[in-house]
């Protein structure tokens, strides 16, 4: 999953990323509107998390222009007033949702996520196949009854290909979906990633390398 935060405080900004990424998921940031469009017309994110009050160019202003040009990305807006006529113009903007500031983090997680399920096409809390399964909300995978000590990102690519239900997922998907702006796209990041993920799951092997096209189970 891949998300942006538009925060112009850095500090939180940087916290709240943090957070996302130990919870495994890719995460980008801007500090200020224009930056935010720009990202979000760069990249396909799962969810922008958005202050309100960003300067430059006002969140209103985001969200607006976010919806207008039809991305897939699902806003959360964020804001240090928790009126009713706020929220509820926060919501008339497009935003899917209205989180006050301060918040509980897990709540912050657990909205980013109910987000992100909303952007693809309805998948069971449990992925499985065969002998392996990967449970999203608790965060654990399990091949034949045994737990596998992933990492964060591979995790991630694990996710990614078990819900693409044996459809074959690129590389540059990959990358996308489970990486963040730092990655350099000419590494062989993900390569290194689906080898060491597979050493983790065992025998006999579940990931197939489809030539010139990318990787299913």
């Amino acid at each position: 999953m891949r998300v942006l935060i538009a925060e112009d405080h850095m500090e939180l900004a940087e916290t709240v990323a943090m957070g996302l990424r130990q919870d495994g998921m890719a995460v980008d940031l801007a500090l200020d509107g224009r930056e935010a469009v720009y990202l979000a017309t760069l990249h396909d994110y799962d969810v922008v998390v958005l202050d309100r009050d960003l300067p430059v160019l006002h969140g209103d202003e985001v969200c607006r222009t976010l919806v207008e040009e039809g991305g897939r990305a699902r806003i959360l807006m964020l804001t240090a007033s928790g009126t009713v006529e706020d929220r509820v113009d926060g919501l008339g903007l497009g935003a899917d949702d209205y989180l006050t500031k301060p918040f509980a983090f897990a709540e912050l997680i657990a909205r980013v996520r109910a987000l992100a399920r909303r952007t693809q096409p309805a998948l069971p809390p449990v992925l499985t196949h065969g002998d392996l399964t990967l449970d999203s909300a608790r965060r654990t995978a399990r091949r034949d009854g045994r737990r596998l000590e992933l990492s964060p990102k591979e995790f991630a690519v694990l996710e990614l290909l078990l819900a693409a239900r044996s459809s074959v997922v690129s590389a540059e998907e990959l990358l996308e979906r489970a990486w963040d702006q730092a990655a350099d796209p000419f590494t062989n990041t993900v390569k290194v990633t689906i080898s060491r993920l597979r050493r983790k799951l065992g025998d006999p092997p579940v990931i197939e390398t489809v030539p010139h096209a990318g990787y299913r189970i």
